[in-house]
């Protein structure tokens, strides 16, 4: 089950369901099946709270995925700052919505086992980015 919550923020418009079938169908061609997947969108405060708290890190990011998969089954907790992704998009010359579906797909990525802690880790997440949104459309 796939649930989508706010904290100090406004849920962002994104199309629940199809967001949710695009992710079950990323997993299964990672050979995964999709478990209990909770999205919490927030504010940048919030996440450099959740940040600090849990990772001992000071400072803001767009994503914190906490992994709670056993074997094939992915799930866990996947925080979005809203904010960054939104100056993220504005940076990279991109639409909020394509910025935000990266975002939500690389937390899942993350679930599937990829990493991006090192520029040949990073690059190859980048890759399974972008099959992941040629998958969505």
């Amino acid at each position: 089950m796939i649930r989508y919550y706010s904290e100090d923020c406004n849920l962002p418009e994104i199309d629940q369901l199809a967001v949710t079938d695009w992710i079950i169908k990323v997993a299964a061609f990672h050979i995964k099946k999709a478990g209990e997947i909770n999205y919490i969108f927030c504010s940048d405060a919030r996440i450099l709270e959740v940040n600090n708290q849990y990772l001992q890190h000071d400072y803001f990011t767009d994503i914190i995925t906490f992994d709670y998969t056993v074997e094939n089954k992915i799930s866990g907790d996947i925080y979005i700052g809203i904010e960054t992704v939104a100056s993220n998009a504005e940076m990279l010359h991109l639409d909020f919505e394509t910025e935000l579906n990266r975002v939500i797909i690389h937390g899942v990525l993350h679930l599937c086992g990829f990493k991006d802690k090192t520029p040949e880790t990073e690059f190859i997440m980048h890759q399974k980015e972008d099959e992941a949104l040629i998958l969505m459309y």
